[in-house]
């Protein structure tokens, strides 16, 4: 647990991102199995404790202080995590801190009759540094300035010392969402003394395809015949996994948001992992990125909002069917497959974003300018050559806003 406190306190006071990084890298090179993979699933979200809350830790500490002075200095220190830490009167003990994966194992297996007593021993182990790791692990509420991104790439640095075959972050976002907390697998890779973990079927994130902003300059060197042209929508990308092990909706950086948007994610009733566009669509026609809005950062959304901000997605590209990997193939080629398969599969709220023809990049300046009354961004040019590759491979995909 000190070492982890010791991470979030540095963490908490170091801006660089590149020194934050490296924070994380050296925690995970340096620290034992588990605590190392839990302090990661800590960081990136995944630890969650339902019989232990915030409202324990206030009784416990109103337990224990005066509570006129408890709410005084929760209200001029403004967070419950750090007035606890601070204002907590340990009781005298020999006993040591707990390691980290004592923490977790013991929230997660203790009766919630129980817990006061032995997270207040915890308190009396701790000094304030770690009672404020403690009571954040606890609560869920570390906010360190740290995304799960950030945990991968520095994960990716930890492999990069040891592998000689170039695992990158990218290789990493493709069996996150496969693994499990401590990640005991995810480090023995890492670390060159097992397999790379098979996801096996299950809904994982493949790190999208992004475009390049075209300007002026850029045209020169451009042929009209090499590209395809399409709309770009102004809504929110998305990527839709539905496999026989389960369905999920993720962002375009990997968070899954499949509770969020209910309706979507009741239609994805095929074997499949496409790449589109979410939008609000009334009657077949795309309403204004305010509209959409409305339906984003709610973890749920109710009946009425659904039905009056009613959500599909424009489809962009289909990365495997039935299994198969298609992102080697040539987007020409993907492009094929997709529309055979959306003729065969007609999948519900669910469209093709339509392909422009076109003979000059003049036509394309003309129906560019008139794209924004019609509540879309630009225009997308996308090599008909380019095969479908993780990050912003240059000169493949051009987004022409």
């Amino acid at each position: 647990m000190i070492a982890f406190a010791e991470l979030l306190e540095r963490l908490t006071f170091t801006p660089s991102r590149n020194a934050r990084i490296a924070l994380l890298r050296r925690y995970f090179a340096n620290e034992p199995d588990p605590d190392r993979g839990l302090g990661l699933a800590a960081i990136a979200g995944e630890l969650s404790f339902a019989t232990a809350k915030s409202a324990m830790i206030r009784d416990l500490c109103a337990s224990r202080t005066d509570p006129v002075l408890f709410e005084m200095s929760h209200e001029y220190v403004g967070d419950l995590a750090e007035t606890v830490a601070l204002i907590w009167p340990a009781s005298p003990t020999n006993a040591a801190a707990p390691a980290l994966h004592e923490v977790v194992n013991t929230l997660i297996a203790t009766p919630k009759a129980e817990l006061p007593r032995i997270i207040a021993g915890w308190l009396d182990a701790c000094d304030p540094s770690a009672r404020l790791a403690l009571i954040k692990l606890i609560t869920g509420s570390l906010r360190v300035g740290v995304s799960a991104r950030l945990a991968r790439v520095a994960l990716a640095q930890v492999a990069g010392a040891v592998l000689p075959d170039g695992t990158n972050v990218d290789d990493i976002e493709e069996i996150w969402h496969g693994l499990t907390p401590p990640y005991l697998d995810l480090f023995a890779w890492l670390e060159g003394r097992g397999p790379r973990p098979d996801p096996e079927g299950r809904p994982v994130f493949r790190p999208p395809m992004l475009a390049h902003p075209l300007e002026p300059p850029d045209f020169a060197g451009l042929k009209p015949g090499d590209f395809r042209a399409e709309w770009k929508w102004d809504g929110i990308r998305v990527q839709m996994f539905a496999g026989p092990h389960g369905n999920r909706i993720f962002s375009r950086g990997a968070e899954d948001v499949s509770d969020a948007f209910p309706e979507i994610l009741a239609a994805l009733d095929f074997h499949a992992v496409l790449d589109g566009e979410l939008l609000v669509v009334r009657d077949n026609e795309v309403a204004p990125f305010a509209d959409l809005q409305r339906r984003l950062n709610r973890k749920i959304a109710g009946p009425g909002l659904m039905r009056t901000h009613p959500l599909g997605v424009r489809l962009y590209d289909i990365l495997f069917e039935d299994g198969e990997d298609l992102r080697v193939l040539p987007f020409d080629a993907r492009r094929a497959r997709l529309e055979a398969w959306f003729d065969r599969v007609q999948p519900r709220r669910m469209q093709l974003s339509e392909l422009i023809p076109f003979q000059n990049f003049e036509q394309l300046e003309k129906m560019r300018a008139e794209a924004r009354s019609q509540a879309i961004e630009g225009l997308m040019l996308k090599r008909g050559d380019s095969p479908y590759v993780a990050g912003r491979p240059r000169g493949l995909w051009w987004k022409w806003k």
